[in-house]
C-alpha cells in the first residue's frame, strides 16, 4: 500500500487550536460544559475528579440527534460531515482533526478518518501517523476509547488528544508516578495497577517523522493488544493512552461504575462525575477501586 501524505504544516497546529476555538465559541458551535474539580487521593494517585455543573446543552443535542435518527431511519453521525465551525485542520489525506463539540477540557482535539470506519476496529499506521503530526505541535496526552464499553459515544472512529498538564498543579497526568516507577524496573506492567494492563515507553523523536513513527507505534500497540491476552486480528473494548513518551492499554469489562461512566481519561487519573450524588458515590467506593471494576480485574 502505497503510504499516506501528511498534510498538516508543521508548526502551525497550536495556533490554529486557539484561533479556530476562539470562533467556535463566538458562532456557538462550540459548547463547552462547565465544571468543577476537586483532588481525591487512593494508592499514592492523587485523582482529579471533574464534577459537571450543566448537562443541559448535551443532553439537549443528544435529543435532536435521536430526533434527526428515527427521522432518517438512520443513526446520526456527527462525524460525516463534521460541522465546518469546528474544523481545525487537514492532518492528513485519510484524517481530519476538529474541535469536541461538547468539550470540559480547553483545546480538546477530535483526529476522526476521513471515511467512515467503526469506532471497534483497530488502528492502523495511518492513524497513529496522523496522532504523530498533532503530537509534533501539541504536547498532549492522545487517547482512543475502543467501542461503548470502553466509553465511547460516537461509532465513527477517532482518537482524541487533550493538552497537557491535565491537572492545575502536581504533576503532567494523575497516574504518572505510577508509570515513572514502572519505566525504571523495564516492565511492561505497572505494579500499583489492580487490573490487567500493559505498558511500553515510545520514542518522543516519532514526532519528527509521523510515518516512520506511526510505524514503530504500530509495532509497540500490536505488542501490548497481545500482552493483555487479545488478538491482533480481533477487536474488543478497551481504553488507549498515548504521550510522546508512552503507551498504556486497558482491557474494559464495562462502562459503567454503578451510574458513573468511564473512559481513557480515567486511567489517566481524570475522572468526571455528573452531580453530587455520583461524587459521594466515588468518594465513598475510591476512584482507584472504580477504575478496577470497569477494567479486568487479575
Amino acid at each position: 500500500m502505497a503510504q499516506g501524505k501528511i498534510l498538516l504544516k508543521p508548526g502551525t497546529l497550536w495556533t490554529s487550536v486557539k484561533e479556530q476555538t476562539e470562533y467556535a465559541l463566538q458562532c456557538g458551535a462550540l459548547l463547552s460544559i462547565p465544571t468543577e474539580f476537586e483532588f481525591i487521593e487512593q494508592d499514592n494517585v492523587r485523582f482529579l475528579v471533574r464534577i459537571l455543573s450543566n448537562l443541559n446543552r448535551k443532553k439537549a443535542a443528544k435529543e435532536k440527534q435521536e430526533k434527526q435518527s428515527a427521522t432518517s431511519g438512520q443513526e446520526f453521525n456527527p462525524f460525516l460531515p463534521y460541522e465546518k465551525d469546528l474544523f481545525v485542520a487537514d492532518i492528513s489525506d485519510t484524517h481530519v482533526c476538529i474541535l469536541n463539540k461538547f468539550n470540559v477540557v480547553d483545546y480538546h482535539l477530535l483526529i476522526i478518518t476521513r471515511a467512515f470506519e467503526e469506532q471497534e476496529s483497530l488502528l492502523t499506521l495511518e492513524d497513529f501517523a496522523a496522532m504523530w503530526a498533532c503530537l509534533a505541535d501539541f504536547d498532549g496526552l492522545a487517547f482512543y476509547n475502543s467501542g461503548k464499553i470502553a466509553g465511547a459515544s460516537q461509532r465513527h472512529k477517532h482518537l482524541q488528544l487533550v493538552p497537557l498538564p491535565l491537572a492545575p498543579s502536581g504533576p503532567q497526568i494523575p497516574i504518572e508516578p505510577l508509570l515513572t516507577a514502572a519505566q525504571f524496573q523495564n516492565s511492561n506492567t505497572i505494579p500499583k495497577l489492580p487490573f490487567v494492563h500493559a505498558f511500553a515507553p515510545l520514542n518522543s523523536n516519532w514526532v519528527q517523522s509521523p510515518f516512520a513513527g506511526g510505524q514503530a507505534t504500530l509495532e509497540v500497540y500490536r505488542t501490548l493488544l497481545h500482552a493483555v491476552g487479545f488478538d491482533a486480528r480481533q477487536s474488543g473494548a478497551y481504553n488507549l493512552l498515548t504521550t510522546r513518551e508512552w503507551m498504556l492499554i486497558v482491557p474494559r469489562s464495562q462502562e459503567h461504575f454503578q451510574s458513573i461512566s468511564v473512559n481513557s481519561l480515567g486511567f489517566a487519573g481524570a475522572l468526571l462525575v455528573r452531580n453530587p450524588a455520583e461524587m459521594e458515590i466515588l468518594k465513598a467506593q475510591g476512584p482507584m477501586t472504580i477504575l478496577k471494576n470497569v477494567a479486568v480485574s487479575y
